[in-house]
């Protein structure tokens, strides 16, 4: 699976405490927690991107407390994954479970940059910067699961 988007660029320890508020926590439409999907940490995120583009971030991107809305606030916003160069534990685990792809890398990555995204083979192309980086890809199981939409839909599809 190749994915292509422009990059939304944050730094280090963005918590789920600001992918989504708590305020939102109420509700488990999809729809609405993209609706307030990163807005206390970039009032201009809806404004900014576009179906496909990648959040960009520094280190334990995730951090804070175990909501699984977080991911599932990027993922109904469109973002096509997330790149940062190191996750929290729980939301790199939640975001596997929604199918929400997430690669850690240390390319140098600007606000705006073109990225390709390679699952499959485990590449990270900066096309803006003509950069590129590997990371170790997902086993076949994963990215099933990935492709599939996540662990629910594989359980509902009878595939686990």
């Amino acid at each position: 699976m190749i994915l292509n988007g422009k990059a939304l660029c944050y730094g280090d320890h963005v918590d789920t405490d600001v992918i989504i508020p708590a305020r939102y926590l109420n509700t488990s439409d999809h729809k609405e927690l993209a609706a307030h999907c990163m807005e206390d940490i970039d009032k201009n995120f809806h404004k900014r991107m576009e179906q496909g583009d990648v959040i960009v971030a520094g280190n334990n991107f995730g951090c804070g407390s175990s909501r699984e809305h977080a991911p599932i606030a990027i993922k109904a916003s469109g973002i096509s994954c997330v790149v940062a160069k190191s996750f929290a534990r729980i939301f790199y685990r939640n975001s596997i479970n929604i199918g929400l792809p997430i690669v850690v890398s240390d390319l140098d990555i600007k606000d705006g940059d073109q990225l390709e995204v390679d699952l499959d083979n485990g590449v990270i192309k900066n096309l803006s910067q003509n950069t590129q980086d590997s990371f170790p890809p997902f086993s076949p199981f994963l990215q099933e699961l990935i492709a599939g939409g996540g662990l629910m839909n594989a359980l509902k599809e009878g595939k686990l």
